[in-house]
């Protein structure tokens, strides 16, 4: 029996799961249109590849990755292409993004996908660029390019591979169902992900809240060796990476670092499925089972819903009713954020919508000063210490925010879930955040912009020294010809004078 440690810190708000009836998944109805953002995970957009008016199949690359952090965006079911314009999507910033638009033909007509006949044959690198081509991004939430973090390669390499089924979060089931109904699939893409990097060691993390899940993982698992079924006390926020390193392995993630830093990989039980999919079956990420749930629907559960499926058309499926809903969440109650527009759609990092009333979540109470009562330090995850993030981010201070790792910050919510003064502080971390980002980058364009500047000024002194050179060496010869008496001034002067004489001779 692995020996399991605690975290510092957490919370036990009420987990409210069997609403969503886990461990039953349907899908959902196919919607009269598909809204694809560009970007739908951490990097750069992709880049559409299709124009207005063109015709889509199902599974067709209809926007390319642009770098090595980016992932291409396919399109789930056949179409036609009718804008490419900036939509609303769903973050945290309500900023607008740009999105492909297809009119679905409701022929789901699709492309011819070719999966590996044997993927063990094939080198890392070939796997690698089959998952990125396949639009893979982390599918718990984070959005991180998975095929970045496969072809991490550290100097200690990656000995332990945790698939995380924590799902520590209130309300959300979906991969809660997705472990019950789908344990075989996650156990064959668990393995092909420990054969890519090379894991001595599988941990499929389950929390003890989903006995269900757990048992299903353990049959599964039989069949790989190397795998073992890991449960642990329920407590929020044991699903972040670095928390579940330390619950697990009793390890630290070094400030700034990645779990691949002391040879760690986690990855989502549906990423496991995707990648699955992609090298198995040659399937890109087109669907993904989402949790609808909420007192204000007639019929939550876990659908499986296309990408890119107005969310207000997710809703109905599930019998929404807009007067007793309060608003519509993004995500869960303690990470998520607020719907701004229904016409949002479902993307890769969609795990949840949230409808509650009003009376199920009642609204954010007014925000009071600071009472410096510590509460929030207790139930950091990350030991960090949020009641001086919160002065410091009010008062601009990054340098005192780097200083207190801010950047280390998970934004869970555990310190506003216990600020007796309704403190928002997930919201002050973040636009702090963001100015630290925007801080970053500015230095960098700025070092990059002396960095030209410096090699423009060292290219043009070369210049000039070379060319001085060369001028010193042109009067060293002809200082050196004068003094052999083989004047070149002189002797032209003298074939002109010869030439002139000429010339009045002959007249």
């Amino acid at each position: 029996m692995r020996q399991i440690f605690d975290i510092h810190g957490g919370i036990h708000p009420p987990e409210r799961k069997d609403m969503s009836n886990p461990g039953w998944v349907s899908d959902c109805d196919m919607p009269s249109k598909l809204v694809l953002p560009v970007t739908q995970h951490i990097g750069a957009p992709a880049r559409p590849v299709v124009e207005v008016g063109d015709t889509v199949l199902g599974g067709q690359m209809i926007a390319e990755a642009q770098g090595p952090v980016s992932v291409p965006v396919h399109s789930p079911s056949s179409g036609t292409v009718t804008a490419i314009e900036a939509r609303a999507v769903p973050h945290a910033s309500g900023l607008t993004n740009t999105c492909i638009e297809i009119s679905l033909d409701g022929k789901d007509e699709w492309i011819d996908c070719e999966g590996l006949d044997n993927w063990r044959d094939e080198t890392k690198a070939a796997l690698v660029e089959r998952v990125r081509l396949a639009g893979i991004a982390g599918l718990g939430g984070a959005g991180f390019p998975t095929a970045i973090k496969l072809a991490s390669d550290r100097d200690g390499g990656i000995h332990t591979l945790i698939i995380n089924g924590t799902e520590c979060e209130p309300y959300i089931t979906a991969d809660d169902t997705v472990m019950q109904c789908f344990a075989q699939q996650i156990v064959e893409g668990t393995e092909i992900l420990a054969h890519m990097v090379g894991a001595e060691t599988v941990l499929l993390a389950v929390e003890d809240n989903k006995p269900e899940a757990a048992d299903a993982m353990r049959q599964a698992a039989e069949a790989l060796e190397i795998a073992e079924v890991v449960t642990f006390p329920t407590k929020y926020p044991s699903g972040g990476e670095k928390q579940l390193i330390e619950i697990l392995l009793n390890a630290q993630v070094p400030s700034g670092g990645i779990p691949a830093d002391i040879g760690v990989l986690c990855q989502n039980p549906s990423t496991a499925i995707a990648v699955r999919d992609a090298l198995i079956d040659g399937k890109p990420v087109t669907h993904r089972i989402t949790t609808v749930t909420g007192m204000s629907l007639k019929d939550p559960g876990n659908r499986r819903v296309m990408l890119g499926t107005p969310i207000r058309e997710l809703l109905e499926t599930a019998g929404f009713n807009a007067d007793s809903a309060d608003r519509v969440i993004h995500g869960g109650p303690m990470m998520g954020f607020a719907v701004t527009d229904l016409d949002m759609p479902v993307v890769k990092i969609t795990n949840c919508v949230l409808a509650p009333t009003r009376t199920e979540i009642p609204p954010p109470q007014p925000q009071q000063a600071c009472i410096r009562c510590g509460m929030c330090a207790e139930a950091c995850p990350a030991s960090l210490l949020p009641q001086q993030l919160y002065w410091y981010a009010r008062a601009r201070d990054q340098e005192q925010l780097e200083r207190h790792n801010l950047m280390d910050c998970i934004e869970c919510g555990a310190c506003a879930y216990v600020c007796p003064s309704h403190i928002p502080l997930v919201q002050y971390y973040r636009s702090a955040k963001g100015s630290l980002r925007e801080a970053a980058k500015e230095k960098l364009r700025s070092d990059n912009s002396r960095s030209r500047f410096e090699a423009r000024q060292e290219r043009l002194e070369r210049e000039a020294a070379a060319r001085e050179a060369k001028r010193a060496a042109r009067k060293a010869a002809a200082e050196a010809r004068a003094q052999a008496g083989d004047d070149p001034v002189q002797a032209a002067i003298e074939r002109a004078k010869a030439k002139k004489a000429q010339q009045e001779a002959e007249q």
